[in-house]
């Protein structure tokens, strides 16, 4: 909704832009980052994984729907304007670190074996470029994140509002956030976009869980993403002016106030809900629950596992060595949700 929203202002087409934004979680393992991460670990020396080169992976290849005159896999075919909305990060792994986002991983958008239709899409782009709809497709993304995932936490309990007039508690959120997201985000800025939000009563001022605080919260919540949606529409046309501004021919513009008062929100929900639940002891289980299943597929290995799905087993016939192979496990086990990842790992494991 904030995509269309954002790109009807701006004149993009709100379809490719709605494609993007439906498509960019696709390629999320189970357990979400966690699960990326497991993957990523074991993956290391096959070209890496990360969720949205997964998804650039299910887009054209995995997804059953259309096939090239060989018998290969084409995904969905989704029109090279769409498939270029949904790459979030326009490099490769190996080039990877020229384009840092945050300290935390390293985002790529294809394995080296994908390459070729990457290459496809990106012919005749600036390198490492981003079209209006991919960068409108990732504001949309951050805008609903950050205000949603506060809406969330205060709604749960697990956040409550009125500990933002405690400066030392501001302290610990900013140092929190700074150390998840890069310290590029300077400190006093930061805390400046928290005062500006509470200021602007862009917090409830208490909760209890009634129907009427449930409005409230909701309210707040529209109020943020059309504070945030206006911020980037009037600063992007004052700088490119009327008319659409589609594919390669401008750039979004975000305000400073609103990037951090974005990137506040975001801590908001690193302090009170990521970062305690990254020291859950579940979160442990979850890495070995990851790695336990793609030890199962491969522990016969060349031959194929009988937990391998069927829709897999020409992908794993094609393999000629392991390394193949193991792209091929860590597809299926990446295709799975959290729920079929725990009931697999009963049967399997």
């Amino acid at each position: 909704q904030i995509g269309r929203q954002i790109g009807a202002l701006l004149g993009c087409d709100p379809d490719v832009v709605d494609c993007a934004c439906l498509a960019h979680d696709l390629g999320h393992p189970p357990f979400g980052h966690n699960g990326e991460r497991a993957l990523a670990d074991i993956a290391g020396n096959i070209g890496g994984f990360e969720g949205n080169a997964q998804t650039m992976r299910i887009l054209t290849r995995l997804e059953p729907k259309i096939f090239h005159p060989d018998g290969r896999s084409a995904g969905v075919n989704l029109t090279r304007a769409a498939l270029d909305a949904a790459v979030k990060y326009p490099w490769t792994l190996a080039e990877a670190d020229q384009h840092p986002k945050g300290e935390r991983s390293k985002k790529f958008c294809v394995y080296p074996d994908d390459e070729p239709v990457f290459r496809w899409l990106k012919i005749g782009a600036p390198q490492a470029a981003k079209p209006m709809e991919c960068q409108i497709m990732d504001l949309s993304d951050d805008v609903a994140y950050s205000v949603h995932d506060v809406e969330d936490s205060i709604a749960t309990g697990a956040f409550d509002p009125i500990v933002l007039a405690d400066p030392k508690m501001l302290d610990h959120i900013i140092e929190q956030t700074r150390a998840w997201y890069g310290a590029k985000w300077d400190a006093d800025k930061l805390l400046a976009a928290f005062m500006r939000l509470r200021r602007e009563h862009l917090f409830p001022a208490h909760f209890n869980g009634s129907r009427e605080s449930l409005a409230q919260l909701k309210n707040i919540t529209s109020d943020l993403i059309g504070r945030f949606c206006w911020s980037v529409e009037t600063a992007t046309r004052d700088t490119y002016g009327p008319g659409p501004l589609t594919r390669y021919s401008a750039n979004i513009v975000i305000p400073e106030d609103t990037n951090y008062e974005i990137v506040a929100l975001k801590g908001i929900a690193v302090y009170f809900v990521m970062a305690p639940r990254e020291r859950e002891p579940f979160h442990q289980e979850e890495l070995k629950i990851v790695s336990d299943l793609v030890d199962v597929l491969m522990a016969d290995s060349p031959l194929p596992s009988d937990a391998l799905e069927s829709q897999f087993l020409a992908d794993w016939n094609e393999s000629t060595n392991d390394n193949e192979r193991l792209r091929v496990a860590i597809d299926q086990v990446a295709s799975l949700t959290d729920n079929s990842a725990l009931a697999l790992h009963s049967i399997l494991c």
